[in-house]
């Protein structure tokens, strides 16, 4: 079966999640499968089912706000690249794999490290900045 899913669908699927995280943890967590997976490679968590993740989210000691760079992908998988600040400190930036079932999340990886500064040596290949 084809799927109806574009880059648009899936950043507005983010975004409401960020948008309501703090004010309605229920419709924060909706683009979830009951049974969906969450797992953050560089600290080795998992955590299955929503209701888990919906907790401790709804827990969270910090103050977060995202943006987004650039949503890719086709069919049921989907990359989110993403900036986030902690408590209004500096941006880190990330990185969320999402594989969907069904037009919800399944399974989601979630990957956040800080920025650096562009070494110099390698400035005659690049782009940018």
């Amino acid at each position: 079966m084809l799927s109806l899913v574009d880059a648009e669908t899936v950043q507005a699927m983010l975004q409401q999640h960020f948008d309501n995280a703090r004010s309605d943890p229920e419709k924060a967590h909706a683009m979830y499968s009951d049974d969906a997976v969450l797992e953050f490679p560089q600290s080795g968590e998992r955590f299955e089912g929503v209701d888990n993740f919906r907790e401790w989210r709804s827990n969270y000691p910090a103050n977060t706000d995202f943006a987004f760079r650039e949503v890719r992908g086709a069919g049921d998988v989907w990359v989110a690249e993403l900036t986030v600040t902690y408590d209004e400190g500096p941006e880190n930036h990330g990185v969320s794999v999402i594989e969907l079932h069904e037009g919800k999340i399944a399974r989601e990886s979630i990957y956040v490290t800080e920025g650096f500064e562009a070494p110099e040596w390698r400035a005659q290949w690049r782009a940018a900045p």
